[in-house]
């Protein structure tokens, strides 16, 4: 049975988030506060928060540098997942994974149905895995941020949830390399 494991002890991990918003300032960027709150909430550490233009080359390189940086377990970005001319968030990090978490994007899709129907089509959410960072790519809506959280990251970057999480594997992420 899912579930948290209370016999566990919880391991806080360190997150970068990143909104990409051509209109919003940090001031009111709703969706990065939220992701902000309910990761201390959560017990785990703010790494890094940034807030990017809508700009390819820019977005990729400063994720690239956060899944360089040894003390950054996880990126979560909210924003630029839908497919308008300057939605290029997919464009930007997609290249960067070593494997997609294809599951990610599934259940978030299966998730946002039950909340705003058909219409959870117009987003391209995605996650995968690079150099042992575990990326998630949000939509920009608060409520979309929430429900992947609440519905997927809050349980998955937990320790203590069983059968499995993300956290349990994060040692193994790279063994390849060894």
């Amino acid at each position: 049975m899912a579930g948290i494991d209370a016999e566990r002890q919880f391991i806080p991990i360190r997150i970068a988030i990143m909104t990409m918003s051509d209109s919003r300032s940090l001031a009111d960027d709703t969706s990065g506060s939220y992701l902000e709150r309910v990761i201390g909430e959560a017990g785990h550490a703010l790494a890094d928060r940034k807030l990017v233009r809508d700009d390819a080359m820019q977005i990729r390189q400063i994720i690239q540098g956060w899944i360089e940086d040894p003390s950054i377990d996880c990126v979560i970005t909210t924003g630029g997942t839908g497919f308008t001319g300057r939605d290029v968030t997919p464009e930007a990090v997609k290249p960067l994974f070593e494997k997609e978490i294809e599951g990610f994007s599934i259940l978030f899709h299966m998730l946002s149905y039950q909340k705003v129907g058909t219409s959870t089509i117009q987003s391209r959410a995605c996650g995968g895995v690079a150099r042992g960072t575990y990326i998630f790519c949000l939509p920009g809506s608060t409520g979309a941020c929430k429900d992947a959280w609440e519905g997927i990251l809050k349980f998955q970057l937990d320790i203590r949830h069983r059968p499995c999480n993300f956290v349990e594997i994060i040692p193994r992420l790279e063994e390849h390399r060894k």
